[in-house]
């Protein structure tokens, strides 16, 4: 078994992480190897060195990749050489001595909350089956900030009467708490369901036009659907509406602490991004009000 097959089985059975994430980091390991063989004639990426890696990252910015992408990238290598320090197949990490490219910040796109009220008023969505359950799939990820992996993964018995259980990354669980209207909207959602289906052999909380477990294309093209309804915004994803939860969230006084266990990140710093957002909001209101703001 080769490094990457052995880096492979590490990340699926060790670390747990989720296919489409080992997937990309194999998918890139691969990329690379390929780069260090037509370039170097480098079989065995234990024999790279900083030198060739930092060739790779110039290769990539000259080919148009953005910076953030390249930053994964290396991101990914840096992972694969602590394991192969973790064996004991090499004695240092070589992406240490290659700094990164510069990202510029982007502050997370949101929709006002006032087009996010239209979103959910009567006339968006149809009043039968697949419409009640779209409402109840936007109505969930905008009252909770859930991703849209773990809605998905939503299961009939996460749900209780004022919360949910959800899984998140690496296998994590969190609890998040459900306001009453989007507890009746589940309800209602599940009470349709079983008139006009049955009872579901599927034990998935939301489910597709065929009865199955939804998929990330599905979800997506949903998303898309509603909120051009409402936003001229060119991003219209699940995240999105993951940012936009958070970005209310702050705007009406919330907690950061808070605000980071409910959205289930594992440090505080991928939060205070939404502080940005926050910030600019309070410029704005200052230049409208202020007598000296001109």
């Amino acid at each position: 078994m080769d490094d990457i097959s052995k880096y492979h089985s590490y990340l699926e059975n060790e670390k747990r992480f989720s296919l489409h994430t080992v997937r990309a980091y194999t998918d890139d390991l691969s990329a690379f190897r390929n780069f260090c063989i037509q370039e170097f004639e480098v079989q065995q990426l234990a024999e790279a060195d900083h030198s060739i890696i930092r060739t790779w990252v110039v290769s990539l910015m000259e080919k148009g990749n953005d910076p953030k992408t390249v930053r994964r990238k290396l991101s990914c290598l840096n992972s694969f050489y602590r394991f192969l320090m973790k064996c004991g197949e090499i004695r240092s990490n070589p992406v240490r001595k290659v700094i990164a490219p510069k990202t510029k910040k982007r502050l997370p796109v949101f929709v006002e909350e006032s087009k996010m009220e239209k979103l959910f008023s009567d006339e968006i969505f149809p009043q039968d089956l697949f419409g009640i359950r779209d409402k109840t799939m936007l109505e969930l990820f905008y009252a909770t900030g859930i991703r849209r992996s773990e809605l998905i993964g939503l299961k009939l018995s996460d749900v209780s009467n004022d919360r949910i259980k959800v899984l998140g990354k690496r296998n994590k669980q969190r609890i998040i708490p459900l306001t009453h209207e989007i507890r009746l909207q589940i309800d209602r959602y599940i009470k349709i369901r079983t008139e006009l289906l049955g009872e579901s052999d599927s034990d998935h909380l939301l489910l597709d036009n065929k009865g199955n477990k939804l998929s990330p294309q599905f979800v997506y093209r949903k998303v898309n659907e509603y909120l051009s309804k409402v936003t001229s915004l060119e991003k219209k994803s699940p995240h999105v509406i993951r940012h936009t939860f958070a970005t209310h969230l702050l705007n009406n006084g919330a907690d950061l602490n808070a605000i980071k266990e409910l959205l289930g990140h594992s440090s505080l710093a991928a939060t205070q991004v939404y502080t940005h957002n926050t910030i600019e909001k309070l410029k704005n209101i200052y230049h409208q009000s202020h007598p000296l703001a001109g």
